[in-house]
Parts: C-alpha cells; sequence; structure tokens
C-alpha cells in the first residue's frame, strides 16, 4: 500500500531537518520525504493533508510502567498504549516491576507477545529485571532475557545498595551486549516523601535529600568506569548530577541520563500549589519519586537538555489508583500518569521564549537519542526507516483535565495546567493509529 502526508512541516531531530514537504510510505516504511512531495507528485490517491502541522518521528519512551501482569487496575498495555498514541509515543519500554516481575526470560516472552495484541497500538519494549524479583541480590540471566526480547535492565525504582553486585552486573552485560539503567540513589539516605528543603520543613514532610543522588551516582558511575561498561542514568534532578556525568564523560566514559518530563516543568513549590503557603500544600498528584526540586535544578535540567548533558527524556508514567493516591502526603503512593502529557511538556518549554530550547533540540530527547542509546532502528524520519510518525501542532493550546486523559489512572501533575502543543495523528508501521480516522 502507498499512501503520502503532504503540505507538513517535516522535523528529523536525528539529521537536523525542517522543511515544508511530503512523506511517501510504501507498505509501512518511508520511501521518499523532502519538498519535492506534493500531492501532485506523490503517486497515490492515498493522501492526508497535514495542514501545515508538524510531522516528526513517533516519541520513544524509555520508561513506563504499567500493572500488567498482575495490577490491571492500575494499568494495562491495551490502555497504556491508547494513552500513550494519544502523545504521539509509538514505543515504549515497559518496567519490570509487575506481579510476578520479569525477571526470566519466560516472562520477558510473554510480555513481548501480550504486546503484539491487535488491542495495543504502539510496539511494546520489555526491560528485565536486574535482580531476581528485584531484590537487590541476586542477579538474573542478562543473556537469555535479552535473547527473549528484553531491550534493557534495570531495578526499577529500587536502587541497589550492592556495589559488589552493579559490578558484576555491569561486567555480564558489557559481554553480552546488554544494556544496564541504575536509579542513582542512597537508599539509607532516601526515607522521605518530597525533596529535602526548608519548604519540606516548614510543611512538616521528611525530605528526600538530592546528596542521595549524587552519592549513588558518583558510586555507579566510578563502577561504570572500573568495568569499562556503558551505563544508563535513570532520572536525575538536579544540575550536579549532570555536572557529575559530564566530569565521567570528560573521562571517556559512555554515560546516557536521563530525566522526567515533569522534572523540567515542575519545582518543589509546586507541591503547594506553586505557593509557599502551607494551606494550599499537599497535593498528592505531585508526588513522584525522584520529587520535584529546587526551582534552580530544574532550569539547570532545561539547560542541560540544550547543551547535551542531558540525553533522553521519559514520561517515567507510574499511574496510580484513586485510593492511594486521596492519603495524607507521607501515606500517598509515589507516581504520576505521564504518557498523553510527554511532548507538550515539551513543545510548552520550546513555546517559552526565555528557555531558548528549539523544537529539534526538544524532539531529539524523545526520538533519535532514545533509539541510539537502546540501538533501535527508530526514531528517524529517513528512506527505508519504518513509518512511525506523529503530526502534532505546537502552537495548540490545550488544558490538561485528569477525567480526559486515556489512562486508566489519572493521577498526573498536570491536571488543570495550560500546555501548549498537542498530537493530532499518529502513525505505527504505516497505519494510523491515532487521529480523526480513529475517532479521535
Amino acid at each position: 500500500m502507498k499512501q503520502a502526508l503532504i503540505n507538513a512541516r517535516i522535523l528529523d531531530p536525528a539529521s537536523g531537518l525542517d522543511t515544508v514537504g511530503g512523506i511517501i510510505i510504501e507498505d509501512g516504511y518511508i520511501s521518499e520525504f523532502g519538498p519535492q512531495v506534493t500531492a501532485a507528485t506523490a503517486g497515490t490517491d492515498l493522501i492526508t493533508d497535514c495542514g501545515g502541522k508538524a510531522v516528526a518521528p513517533g516519541l520513544i519512551d524509555m520508561r513506563v510502567k504499567t500493572g500488567e501482569p498482575g495490577s490491571e487496575h492500575r494499568e494495562t498495555l491495551e490502555t497504556a498504549s491508547r494513552s500513550a498514541v494519544s502523545g504521539g509515543i509509538t514505543s515504549m519500554v515497559i518496567m519490570p516491576d509487575t506481579d510476578p516481575a520479569i525477571d526470566t526470560p519466560a516472562l520477558v516472552d510473554y510480555l513481548k507477545r501480550a504486546g503484539q495484541s491487535h488491542k495495543v497500538l504502539n510496539r511494546i519494549y520489555p526491560a528485565g529485571a536486574l535482580t531476581v524479583g528485584l531484590a537487590g541480590e541476586g542477579m538474573t540471566e542478562l543473556s537469555l532475557m535479552k535473547d527473549a526480547g528484553a531491550v534493557l535492565f534495570c531495578n526499577a525504582d529500587k536502587a541497589l545498595t550492592s556495589a559488589n553486585l552493579i559490578r558484576r552486573a555491569l561486567q555480564y552485560s558489557r559481554g553480552v551486549g546488554a544494556k544496564i539503567m541504575l536509579r542513582p540513589d542512597e537508599p539509607s539516605l532516601s526515607t522521605g516523601s518530597m525533596n529535602a528543603s526548608a519548604f519540606a520543613a516548614r510543611l512538616g514532610l521528611r525530605g528526600l535529600p538530592a546528596s542521595a543522588e549524587w552519592i549513588g551516582l558518583e558510586r555507579d558511575l566510578l563502577l561504570a568506569e572500573m568495568t569499562k561498561s556503558d551505563i544508563i542514568v535513570d532520572q536525575v534532578t538536579t544540575g550536579r548530577s549532570l555536572d557529575i556525568a559530564n566530569r565521567h564523560r570528560e573521562a571517556g566514559n559512555n554515560v546516557i541520563v536521563t530525566a522526567a518530563a515533569h522534572s523540567l516543568f515542575f519545582n518543589e513549590l509546586d507541591i503547594g500549589d506553586g505557593s509557599h503557603d502551607p494551606r494550599k500544600a499537599y497535593l498528592t498528584y505531585c508526588k513522584v519519586n525522584p520529587p520535584f526540586r529546587a526551582e534552580e535544578d530544574r532550569l539547570a535540567l532545561i539547560e542541560g537538555l540544550k547543551n547535551g548533558s542531558l540525553n533522553v527524556i521519559v514520561s517515567s508514567h507510574d499511574p496510580q489508583p484513586a485510593e492511594d493516591k486521596r492519603l495524607p502526603f507521607d501515606e500517598a503512593s509515589f507516581g504520576a500518569a505521564g504518557l498523553e502529557t510527554l511532548l507538550s511538556a515539551l513543545t510548552t518549554l520550546v513555546a517559552e521564549p526565555h528557555y531558548e530550547l528549539d523544537l529539534l533540540t526538544a524532539l531529539a530527547a524523545v526520538t533519535c537519542n532514545p533509539a541510539d542509546a537502546l540501538n533501535l532502528p527508530l526514531g528517524r524520519i529517513a528512506e527505508g526507516a519504518e513509518a512511525d510518525l506523529v503530526v502534532f501542532d505546537p502552537e495548540t493550546p490545550w488544558k490538561c483535565l485528569r477525567e480526559n486523559l486515556s489512562s486508566r489512572s489519572g493521577n498526573s501533575p498536570f491536571d488543570g495546567r495550560l500546555l501548549t502543543g498537542k498530537t493530532v495523528r499518529t502513525m505505527v508501521k504505516g497505519k494510523w493509529v491515532f487521529g480523526p480516522e480513529n475517532g479521535n
């Protein structure tokens, strides 16, 4: 089947392309693109006029949680995929902290096959548990799980406490070509519920200190240097963390750094509705781990995205049922829904001129950069590339309301926020999965 997209602003962060033209797709692959592709030259009657909207590679989200298997009341692969494609996400990596944990080749294969259901609208890539049962003790069979389809290995939200276990995992992963993602944290220090600060003290809440992130990061990067291994850093939240990563890069280490989109958008005051007034505080939809930090750290993450210190932005989608969020702040669950706001969070930052963040740089962090980090043949508009595409208007304003989200859980810190930039259509493997053709 041959089809064409015309009258589009074509954006390809990998090549730096930003031009007006069209894209021809044949049998699910891009065969031609550029200014020369018009309705007259397309050679097909199956044409989608993009009306001047932006067309970019489909987003790749490296950190998504669902409840499947074991906690389907939180989210299923089907509901997560529906939420994802409405936000332009064509590929997502599913975290292994399910019930049971994804810690064997059989469970990796199960998740991979479940992701191939006709009800799942985008690409599903399993992440394997780094330790058995995510208990932080025995290492899993990385090689066999990689062969079964795991694209990376992590311990989900749990930082490992054994330096020797991390060393062995990094050494082994280097030999079998597995990707390791580690949460930078010192768990013995991280016993609170929000950023450790004077604001937390005024609210009477226990703090999660940034120093725990720095200690864990230094240890993990030193072990990566010792073993000459690549490493993916799971969600930094501070400017100092980026400085630490840059120092190790300068020493010759291959370090990929990720951050959650909400960490670039919110600071610790948003727990109190953006004010210092304790009477307006305790918004549990803003309770995430790692937590929102100080404003200077939020700005440092944006600067890191601009200068390349911060490589990948993730949704950190972690849906929680209402009964686990509508509790006193200290007792409420960590986690936020983020699939439908990943792209819009970035385009909103781009729309603010004082940040001086360009659209191609922002898109690279959710397209070609995660593709390269995971060695996936995706994230690009190129001849022969698979036609995973998102059509979006970077200037459309909209209000995020939890009741309108497609996710099974609406615990979004963006609830009630005005955003700029919205997905219009999403294509996976040459097929529209979100848009007017799908009743959206």
